[in-house]
């Protein structure tokens, strides 16, 4: 067959086109799959939060009962949290069970549990058996803030740990409290949930906190929950009750009002603020040994609270921070950890009630608008020093729920637990 010379140059212009078409589609695939794998590479780069869930521990019964479940079931984790809690408070003089020894001959703080909170010493004596750890080891971990007070007292030595947010309910929204639990590195990976079983006593309950402790913070079914933060400048009592056990003896009261009663009555061992959400309002204190205060941030009652670690309404002062609160009162002083924290919060919170929503919440509480000093402390295998150890944001009214990280927000998602009554 005869090709003509014009049908051959139009097969060869054709052929040409056709190349030409195929190899920029090879072009655009590849530039495809470069910008995916890319884009995948920047995904990981730059932390996206994980899908990691707090351990959920189921307890139920009367408080030994309950300590004696805790016990077995985190025996090895609790055989090493001990541990290296027991490394922290080594001294350069002192091995850490004379330090206990010491720490628990000069205070006594059993007298005041026993009279307020007997059966959540009950479970710590079960934590004890169940883990078949030393009573005092175990007694003296749950004393967290307290030593921090001894070593204060010895040293003065400060300490900056926490952020803490209440809203109250408006037509918008329920109310919630909310914060990001700052603790010491050695904690890390020790984050557990405690699912505490209602009885005909003591309501329901979720609490955040580690292997061998019996709370950091917590909510009931009752919608009443707390959230803490230390001040170290606020009179202490070495007889008073620890702070662990006041956010127990929060937490079993079945009404508002007896939280309340309670929390105002006992004799406080350490300087702590409180943070109360009770289903549609939230209340702030500041309490020291001698005196609680109710504290409002802008002055007025506003339905919006938020604290740190620094002291603004009860004057209840150690002698070795006078000055400093004084500083901190006359505003001379603004660049603390504290108050940098604060000063985030109270910016991030500077809206109508009505438009704090729990999304708003959630970013204040991944914020770093401080890269020294932020809300949110991403973890450091560094040795010393503290982190998020878990963010909370419980919502109290409506269908109330519980939402937490496994360490900090910034790289875990929240994940929500509902209450079976």
């Amino acid at each position: 067959m005869r090709i003509s010379i014009r049908n051959l140059t139009l097969y060869k212009e054709t052929m040409k086109t056709i190349k030409l078409i195929f190899l920029i589609k090879i072009l655009i695939i590849g530039i495809f799959t470069f910008y995916l794998d890319g884009f995948s590479q920047s995904k990981s780069c730059i932390g996206l939060p994980d899908n990691k869930m707090l351990p959920v521990i189921e307890l139920k019964g009367n408080g030994y009962e309950r300590g004696l479940q805790h016990g077995k079931q985190l025996k090895s984790e609790i055989a090493e949290i001990i541990k290296k809690w027991k490394g922290n408070i080594v001294s350069p003089t002192q091995n850490a069970d004379s330090v206990i020894t010491e720490f628990l001959n000069k205070t006594d703080f059993e007298s005041a549990i026993n009279r307020w909170t007997p059966e959540i010493m009950d479970e710590v004596k079960g934590i004890a058996d169940g883990s078949g750890q030393k009573f005092n080891d175990v007694f003296g971990f749950q004393l967290l803030d307290e030593f921090w007070v001894y070593f204060d007292r010895r040293a003065n030595i400060g300490s900056d740990h926490c952020s803490t947010i209440g809203v109250s309910a408006t037509k918008n929204h329920s109310a919630y409290i909310a914060q990001n639990m700052d603790l010491e590195n050695y904690m890390n990976g020790y984050q557990i949930l405690l699912h505490i079983l209602g009885t005909k006593t003591e309501p329901e309950q979720y609490i955040l906190t580690c292997a061998g402790l019996i709370a950091t913070t917590g909510m009931n079914v009752k919608g009443i929950g707390v959230v803490v933060n230390t001040l170290m400048e606020l009179q202490s009592s070495e007889k008073g009750l620890p702070v662990a056990f006041v956010i127990r003896g929060i937490l079993n009261k079945q009404n508002g009002e007896s939280a309340l009663t309670f929390v105002k009555s006992v004799n406080h061992a350490s300087g702590q603020n409180y943070i109360i959400g009770i289903q549609d309002s939230v209340y702030d204190f500041e309490a020291s040994s001698n005196q609680i205060i109710r504290f409002h941030p802008k002055g007025e009652r506003t339905g919006i609270v938020y604290h740190t670690n620094h002291a603004l309404v009860n004057h209840d002062i150690k002698p070795w921070y006078s000055e400093y609160h004084r500083k901190v009162l006359a505003s001379e002083t603004k660049n603390t950890n504290s108050e940098i924290r604060f000063g985030a919060l109270e910016k991030r919170l500077d809206k109508p009630i009505e438009e704090i929503s729990s999304d708003i919440i959630k970013a204040t509480l991944r914020s770093k608008d401080n890269e020294e000093d932020p809300v949110c402390r991403t973890y450091k295998n560094e040795g010393s020093g503290v982190f998020t150890f878990g963010s909370v944001l419980y919502t109290l009214s409506g269908k109330c729920s519980v939402q937490l990280t496994f360490g900090s927000p910034d790289k875990s998602e929240y994940h929500e637990y509902f209450f079976k009554k």
